[in-house]
Formats: C-alpha cells, sequence, structure tokens
C-alpha cells in the first residue's frame, strides 16, 4: 500500500440499546464483507461508523483521527464516509447526473470540476446516455448505480453498503455487484449481506457477526471452511 493511502480503520463500537459491541480493524484498501442473522446488529454497526448512531463506549478511528467516543461525535457529514443501503435515497429534483455533482461537490470541487467528474462516471457505471434522467425515469438497478457513483465520487475515506442488492432481481444484483468489484479503486470498505454472493465476488475477508459480537473473522475461505457457528455452516453449506 502506498503511502498516499488512506482509510485505515480502527474502531470499537458499543451500542448498548443493540448490544452491540464490536471491534473492527481494517488496512487501507481492505474491504471486508459482515454476515449475520436478522437482529445480528449489521446495520447498527454501519449506523456507528457513519454517525447515524451515537457511541455509548469505544471509538472510531480513520487515519488515526478519532471521529467518535462518547465525549465526542462528529457529524455523519464531517467524516468523509459513503453509506450506501437498499434504498439509494437519490435527491429526486436532481437528473442523474446532478446527483453525483452534488456528492463532488460537497468533497471540495469546483462546480465545473464537479459536473466533469459526473460526466465520467456515467459510462463507468453503464448509463452512458442516462446522465438527463431523473430518479423516477430509472429502474431500481440504475438508481443503484447512481448511488454507487454519487458515494465514490465523493471520495469517501470509507465505504458503507448496507445490502444494497438485496432489493434487485437477481441479473441486476450480479450487474452491480460487477460494477461496484470494478470501482472500488482501494476504497477500504465494508459491506453487510446476507448473501454469500456478496461476499465471494467482493471482498476476500469475512466476519461473521451474532448477537451482537463477532464469533468469527478471518480470510473468507479459512470461515467457510472451518464455520464455527449453525450460522456460519448454513452460509457455508451455499458456498
Amino acid at each position: 500500500m502506498s503511502a498516499e493511502a488512506t482509510g485505515a480503520l480502527d474502531a470499537h463500537v458499543v451500542v448498548a440499546h443493540a448490544s452491540l459491541d464490536v471491534r473492527l480493524s481494517l488496512q487501507p484498501g481492505e474491504v471486508v464483507a459482515v454476515m449475520g442473522p436478522s437482529g445480528a446488529g449489521k446495520t447498527t454497526l454501519l449506523d456507528a461508523l457513519s454517525g447515524l448512531t451515537r457511541l455509548d463506549a469505544g471509538h472510531v478511528a480513520i487515519d488515526g483521527a478519532v471521529l467518535a467516543d462518547p465525549r465526542r461525535h462528529t457529524p455523519p457529514s464531517r467524516r468523509a464516509i459513503g453509506l450506501l443501503g437498499q434504498d439509494p435515497l437519490l435527491f429526486p429534483h436532481m437528473t442523474a447526473v446532478g446527483n453525483i455533482a452534488f456528492a463532488a461537490r460537497s468533497a471540495g470541487s469546483s462546480r465545473a470540476e464537479a459536473m466533469t467528474i459526473a460526466q465520467e462516471w456515467m459510462p463507468r457505471i453503464g448509463l452512458a446516455d442516462l446522465g438527463d434522467r431523473r430518479p423516477d425515469q430509472l429502474s431500481g438497478g440504475q438508481r443503484q448505480r447512481v448511488a454507487l457513483a454519487r458515494a465514490l465520487a465523493a471520495r469517501p475515506r470509507l465505504l458503507l453498503l448496507d445490502e444494497p442488492f438485496s432489493s434487485l432481481d437477481v441479473q441486476a444484483a450480479a450487474q452491480l455487484r460487477e460494477v461496484v468489484g470494478g470501482h472500488l479503486n482501494g476504497t477500504t470498505t465494508v459491506i453487510v449481506s446476507h448473501t454469500l454472493a456478496d461476499a465471494q465476488s467482493l471482498a476476500p475477508r469475512l466476519l461473521i457477526l451474532e448477537n451482537g459480537r463477532i464469533t468469527q473473522d478471518g480470510a473468507l475461505s479459512d470461515v467457510l471452511a472451518a464455520p464455527a457457528s449453525p450460522f456460519t455452516r448454513a452460509v457455508a453449506a451455499t458456498a
């Protein structure tokens, strides 16, 4: 990893109401998938990292800078963290290009630079001719592609993906996985998913979260080869 690489994550996330107590460390550019049963605390983990949920104990630090602990709480807008969930949450009054340009502007680009960045993203996500369409003129898969480009155009130090493919049909999900895999470009990423295909296509590391605690964490192949719980055995059986 080059000296210029950023996005090293050091976190100890404790959220009492969710009975969540997780330690997580990622190197710059590392991609990890998080799987676990419903109610395990996966979304709460991402919400705490992004700043949508406050910590009761622990800390969140990126590149050595503490963003959150029980005494401080950096707002989500100042964390340089991108969050993409099942709902793309695009601005309905903006075109696809406008949505992406907004993110680039938020990251400090000039208006002209932001428009150039947004226009460059459209062919990269396979939507070269759809830049002037508004969200209600796009399919679900197309909206998710725009949302991904918007997240990456903001140049996040950390990208959080919360089951971004689960609302799509099988074909659209497979296509978007390919797009995501081709454009992370060394971005440190945490992917929450209930589908092993997401981890297999995007993340060499797999973390299993159960009842608010990490029960396994390692190379995806190692976790699947030696599952340590009934949940993980069920996941491994789908490989």
